[in-house]
């Protein structure tokens, strides 16, 4: 399974799209706007070699093993209050990539509470590359104990957007405590596919303080900017290549 930087991997999407998590939610627990999250720029986004072009494709289950995109420091959670419901809305998020580098999954554990309803709803979402099957849904388990399904909910030329609602307590104490999240998904070969996402760091960050959107602004920029920066460096790297070719000959 290959990835390219060359859509925009629109974390702020991730979150800003907070429809699709609050589907999922009990309509008395359902802000009537999401909550608002700080503006960010966008980072760069994967598109998927569609599997049928790969011949490893045919062979049997395949791990990905991705690691925390370097540019950010650990799991990052942000806080707001729906003014509307007055539920207070906290997603614990973090993207990451390839050994390659190539950013691929995005993930964000939402915590939603509405005091005055006695209510508390916890959604788990993905971001994951295009060119999967849709149909199959999605499968997480943590440290491979316990699989929890999923479903698609829409996708976009960036990615496709999953999530698994109505999370109970027992699944984020898992992942607090947990080493790897594996996130299995079906190709278009209906080969299976797992995402193996290290969750280092995962329940300091939940359990923790919001990060001050100011910071997480001017992380989201650094952020941006390095992406850019390795994408312009791949462009040229690649011009080089292809004018070296023929001179080759």
């Amino acid at each position: 399974m290959s990835f390219t930087r060359s859509a925009p991997f629109a974390r702020a999407a991730l979150f800003g799209l907070a429809g699709l998590a609050l589907a999922t939610v009990p309509a008395s627990a359902q802000p009537k706007k999401p909550a608002a999250a700080p503006a960010a720029p966008a980072p760069v986004a994967p598109t998927q070699t569609p599997a049928a072009q790969t011949p490893a494709a045919q062979n049997g289950p395949q791990i990905v093993t991705l690691k925390s995109e370097p540019s950010q420091a650990d799991w990052t959670k942000v806080c707001g209050k729906d003014q509307n419901s007055g539920t207070d809305i906290c997603y614990t998020t973090r993207d990451f990539v390839s050994d390659q580098g190539q950013p691929v999954l995005a993930a964000a554990v939402y915590d939603m509470k509405n005091p005055a309803q006695k209510q508390e709803v916890r959604v788990v979402r993905f971001l994951l590359p295009l060119g999967l099957l849709l149909q199959p849904g999605i499968r997480f388990s943590v440290d491979g104990q316990g699989a929890t399904a999923g479903r698609f909910a829409v996708c976009f030329p960036n990615g496709c957007f999953a999530e698994v609602g109505g999370v109970d307590a027992s699944v984020i104490a898992a992942l607090k405590k947990g080493t790897t999240l594996n996130v299995s998904v079906q190709n278009q070969t209906q080969r299976e596919v797992t995402f193996a996402v290290p969750l280092t760091g995962f329940g300091k960050a939940f359990d923790g303080p919001a990060m001050d959107p100011k910071v997480l602004e001017e992380q989201q920029k650094k952020l941006q900017s390095e992406l850019e920066k390795r994408s312009e460096e791949m462009r040229k790297k690649l011009e080089t290549q292809q004018g070296a070719a023929p001179a080759a000959k």
